[in-house]
């Protein structure tokens, strides 16, 4: 099993950090940090060297960090992204959220740098993980039209099924659902329908636990995984096998 998207170099772990990671080492294959700007960028690198072959980086600019970031950031983010490109397995949390923007302006703020990032994963060929909650629609109709970007993730996906039926034409992208399977209502009637071969799975920790009060972890994506077996009447073994060839096949590790 692997937990494709967390954010354990976050403050909420400084206390136990290397507890928690023992535990997903116990359960999991493989955990993927996403960095959500450039300072954050660098310490999910420096973990991740603390961890090789375990925990691996993905660089991003969270999207309600982005809309404020200015030029030079922006400028500086870019720099750092593609001075290790090769050091990473994806670009991302990048993309757009209409959940907590409203803002018009803002909104194309955060779309004029979703673009910038798009289009670096495209150049270099390398899997873009989005954050596009409650666009997922328009967010998919702007990165059909880049060809070279090998794969396309899904981050949380709580879209339509109608959009994702769309999504699954696209052999090359994936949703990933976290622990929210285990009381989501609406991610537990949706995952009925997505078939295994576009499935991801993850934890988004240390959010998303089972209760606002407890802190998620990666380890806990084995409740995911259970509960996606448990819904479309599948073996464990079969769910954790195709998901996980998934996320090996994605960001090659």
């Amino acid at each position: 099993m692997i937990d494709t998207h967390c954010h354990i170099d976050f403050e909420e772990y400084d206390k136990d950090r290397s507890e928690v990671i023992a535990r997903a080492k116990d359960k999991l294959d493989a955990v993927i940090v996403s960095g959500i700007g450039y300072e954050s960028n660098q310490g999910v690198l420096n973990l991740c060297s603390k961890y090789e072959g375990f925990i691996y980086p993905s660089f991003g600019y969270h999207p309600v960090s982005s809309q404020n970031c200015s030029d030079e950031e922006l400028k500086q983010a870019h720099t750092h992204l593609i001075d290790n490109i090769n050091n990473i397995v994806a670009i991302g949390e990048v993309g757009m959220d209409y959940f907590y923007v409203k803002d018009k302006a803002l909104r194309e703020k955060q779309k004029e740098i979703f673009l910038s990032f798009i289009e670096i994963a495209n150049d270099y060929k390398v899997p873009l993980l989005m954050h596009v909650r409650d666009c997922e629609k328009k967010a998919l109709n702007i990165v059909l039209d880049y060809e070279d970007i090998p794969y396309v993730i899904f981050h949380c996906y709580s879209g339509s099924l109608k959009t994702a039926r769309r999504i699954m034409e696209k052999d090359n992208y994936f949703m990933s659902f976290s622990t929210m399977l285990c009381y989501s209502k609406a991610h537990q009637e949706l995952i009925k329908n997505i078939s295994l071969d576009h499935i991801l799975t993850e934890t988004d920790s240390p959010y998303l636990a089972m209760t606002k009060e407890e802190r998620n972890e990666p380890a806990n994506v084995v409740k995911a995984v259970k509960k996606i077996a448990e819904i479309q009447n599948e073996d464990i073994e079969t769910v954790d096998s195709i998901t996980t060839n998934n996320a090996r096949k994605v960001f090659k590790i």
